[in-house]
């Protein structure tokens, strides 16, 4: 299953009990800045969420993304290894 930005701003739009014209407002605006920060070569930290960079190759740019410890957590794996577990 997957959601579209529809679905996702339903979601928002209840769980914060907010007009869903409002909450697409500010998703887009969001998704502008993080999109106009990487074209400047800027990485983006959402905390408890991950980091977005872009690294240059040789001919091309390499969009990257580095998940947070919270959202390894929740996918059961970390990146520090314990001999011990």
């Amino acid at each position: 299953m997957s959601i579209d930005k529809k679905e996702l701003v339903k979601r928002v739009s209840k769980r914060l009990s907010k007009g869903s014209g409002t909450v697409e407002e500010i998703l887009d605006a969001t998704l502008e800045e993080i999109y106009e920060s990487l074209k400047q070569g800027d990485s983006v930290f959402l905390r408890n969420f991950g980091t977005f960079y872009v690294r240059t190759g040789r001919e091309c740019w390499v969009f990257k993304f580095n998940p947070s410890q919270r959202l390894r957590q929740a996918f059961g794996w970390s990146s520090t290894h314990n001999p011990k577990s």
